[in-house]
């Protein structure tokens, strides 16, 4: 008995010195009372954390996504609307470009006013998502070279108060993006005036005669 006492008194003692070896090692030996499972604490914590991280990301995109859609397009529709019916100031946007919120057939439409465009134009897809009805095709010559088009009537183009109704446009095929370049077919029917960043376009009063 005593020579089976002093073999488990030397196993003891040799099991104390291979922990006190891994403790010094930094080995971490999970015993079976100690469980790595987290706290209902700390799953909320978490929790709140992600949904803090996800609340400034979507803030960040929506901000970053209007900034962009101002910097492109600074004349929405709710700023030219209330703008006086016969007269619509548009501003420059960072290229140089005047681009504006309007409204073909009723449906809304985002115009780029071109001065070089003969027509009023718009990309095929979009004249299709419209329900347009399409004449014969025939060939023009666009800034990115020849093209097929198709010729077009309009019942109704409207930018803010300014409404012209019956008017010729060409469908071109491939025209990029979804942008309806505003022709000369529109815009020779307006007084047109342009002060530094600004357009400014007029519908001639009645006896008055059209630009």
């Amino acid at each position: 008995m005593k020579a089976k006492g002093e073999r488990r008194k030397g196993e003891n003692d040799e099991g104390g010195r291979r922990a006190a070896v891994r403790r010094r090692a930094g080995v971490l030996i999970p015993s079976s009372s100690f469980r790595l499972s987290p706290s209902s604490s700390q799953l909320g914590s978490v929790a709140n954390l992600v949904l803090v991280w996800l609340v400034i990301i979507g803030a960040l995109y929506w901000y970053f996504f209007v900034w962009y859609e101002r910097a492109h397009n600074p004349n929405p529709a709710h700023v030219l609307e209330a703008q006086p019916g016969g007269e619509v100031v548009l501003q420059r946007n960072r290229t140089g470009q005047y681009v504006a919120d309007g409204a073909i057939n009723g449906a809304p439409v985002v115009f780029l006013v071109d001065t070089g465009a003969t027509y009023v134009s718009l990309p095929l897809p979009l004249a299709r998502r419209l329900g347009l009805g399409l004449g014969q095709p025939v060939q023009v010559q666009t800034a990115a070279g020849p093209a097929t088009a198709y010729p077009a009537r309009l019942a109704s183009v409207r930018l803010a108060g300014i409404e012209m109704r019956e008017v010729a446009a060409l469908v071109t095929e491939g025209m990029d993006g979804e942008a309806v370049l505003l022709g000369m077919n529109f815009l020779k029917r307006l007084d047109m005036t342009q002060r530094g960043e600004r357009l400014i376009l007029r519908a001639p009063q009645r006896g008055e005669p059209a630009g």
